[in-house]
Order: C-alpha cells, then structure tokens, then sequence
C-alpha cells in the first residue's frame, strides 16, 4: 500500500487464492480463500486491509476422515439469520470424488460460536465452487459438476434449496466449456459461479479455462429478475470474456471472483485472484480487489486489471 488513507496497490493478500468476501450488516468484511488442509475466517473493518484483519481456524477435518482432503474455495453466507460456509472436499482421490460441504452457526459473530457439520450436500454429480443465490425468496444452489461437455471438464449447474443445507427437485445445466476461450489449459472449464442483481437483472459471473492457465478469465450469464432461474433458456450467454488478463499491466490468470461493496456501500468491487506472469505456479496465485461500474445498458463494466504498481482510490468510506 501506499499509505493508509487515499490509496492503495494490489494484491491485498498474497498466497489468497478463490477470494469470497461478504460484507455484513455489521459493517464489516468476512473474507475467506483456499488454505491447505484447514479453514480460516477472517474479519475486518478495512476491505483493503483483509490481510491486517483477525484471522481464525475455524474447521480443520480430522486427518483422515470423508472429505478432509483439497478443502478448496470456501464460501461464507448469511442466511435466514444463521452463518453457513460452503466448500469443496474430497477423499484424496480425484474429481469424481469431490463433494460439496456445508457448516452453520447461530452465533451472531461467525468467529465466534460453533461451527457445525451439516453434511455432503448431494448433488448429482460430483463438483466443486458452491454458491447460492436468493430470487423472491427462495434460495438456490450453483456449483460446477464434472463431466464431458463433450470435452472433460466442468460446467455450472443450478438447484433449488429446502434449506441451507438441503437440495431439493431437478438439477439443470446452465452453461458449458463450448467456446475455444473457455477451454486454455487442456480441460474445459467453467467453475466459480456468483451472482450480481441489479438493473431488473441477474448476472451469473463463472470462471471459464483452467486455474493455471494465464487465459483463466471471467465469463456471464444474464437473466431478467422476473424469469425462472431454474429454465436454462432464461440465460443469455456472452460470447466473449466480460474480464480478462492484461499482459500490458503483468496481470494473469484473473478469475475465480465474489463481489462486494465499498464501507459507504455506494460503490461496487470486484474480488478476485491472479497470477503475476504466465508461467506462474498456482501457489502464488494473490487476492487483488478494484471498483467496477455499469455500461449504459445495464451490465457490468468490469474493466481491465491494473497492475501492482498502479495506485488505486481506496474504497469510498475508507
């Protein structure tokens, strides 16, 4: 950073991969990444400041145990006034045996209280990048299931929820790997799935190509407010990346984002993870944030990542 009040430069936590951060109505932000084999939880009142935040352990599995291997992308909600976390899991073995995982507590203050195991949520396939989204009060589920697409790889479905950690009904393929952009690293990859709601209009943001590929790069479905969710022919797809590397500012691999609001909540930023170069290991892959705004026709305009040496506004109420 540059100093602690006008400016700052990414990335805000390095070593931070598949970055959620929610912002309560507490007024702070909950921030959670990948972390090898555990966890962790962080709150903070600074977004630009997440790695200065209190950070906690909050579930390491027995060693050993189901789904207490590659703890990926995990994911904190509130929801009917309890805290849940979704994350991905498995048994060590590959994708066909990665599950989606959920843990709640009533506590008020998610670092504190206990978090309990709800289970495997059972989905149809196995998968990985659980989400879920609100649409006139019922919630929904979106997590990308591996199959052949018909390239290997993974494709992001949608489901309807009984409760936070209960699937009910059919389950339906919203979008799959079928564009060239979508398939860079040798699988086909559609992953990551969030949402924006804004403008009478539903945003599906996805993460498209591999993790390690420098042309991992955000891709979007668009739905009216009013339509079905759970009808794929409500979805328009893009046919091109709505958010992408940037060779010119030593910005790779961009993707795997959640979105969030400045303190003053009267601006819109994205957060995401990158890679420095093209040959990068996905160790060093380092959670960078940056406002957004709208185009005149209502949808995103996610713009261009800057590069680390670029200083950024803080976030307004900052």
């Amino acid at each position: 950073m540059l100093n602690n009040t006008t400016t700052f430069c990414n990335p805000i936590v390095a070593n931070a991969a598949d970055p959620w951060v929610l912002k309560h109505t507490d007024g702070c932000y909950y921030f959670m990444s990948t972390q090898p084999g555990y966890l962790e939880l962080t709150k903070s009142s600074s977004l630009t400041r997440l790695a200065e935040g209190r950070k906690k352990t909050i579930w390491s599995p027995e060693p050993g145990g189901p789904y207490s291997y590659n703890l990926w992308a995990p994911e904190i909600h509130y929801l009917n006034n309890k805290w849940y976390i979704y994350y991905t899991a498995n048994d060590g073995g590959g994708d066909d045996s990665r599950r989606l995982c959920v843990l709640e507590n009533e506590n008020s203050d998610p670092l504190e209280g206990e978090w309990i195991w709800k289970g495997a949520l059972k989905t149809p396939v196995p998968g990985l990048d659980g989400t879920v989204m609100k649409v006139r009060n019922q919630l929904y589920f979106l997590y990308a299931g591996y199959g052949h697409f018909p390239d290997y790889g993974s494709a992001i479905y949608i489901a309807q929820m009984a409760d936070p950690w209960t699937l009910k009904g059919e389950h339906h393929l919203l979008t799959a790997p079928t564009l060239l952009w979508e398939k860079h690293g040798g699988m086909a990859i559609n992953e990551g799935p969030v949402t924006l709601h804004r403008n009478g209009r539903i945003f599906l943001i996805y993460s498209a190509s591999t993790t390690w590929s420098e042309d991992y790069a955000l891709g979007m479905l668009t739905m009216d407010e009013d339509a079905d969710p759970m009808d794929p022919s409500s979805w328009q797809k893009s046919m091109q990346p709505v958010f992408r590397k940037s060779t010119e500012n030593g910005v790779y691999a961009t993707g795997h984002n959640s979105f969030t609001k400045s303190p003053d909540d009267e601006e819109d930023w994205i957060v995401f993870h990158a890679l420095p170069a093209p040959d990068s290991d996905t160790s060093v892959r380092s959670t960078r944030i940056q406002k957004f705004g709208w185009n005149p026709d209502g949808t995103p305009d996610f713009g261009i990542p800057w590069s680390d040496t670029h200083h950024l506004p803080v976030p307004s109420g900052e």
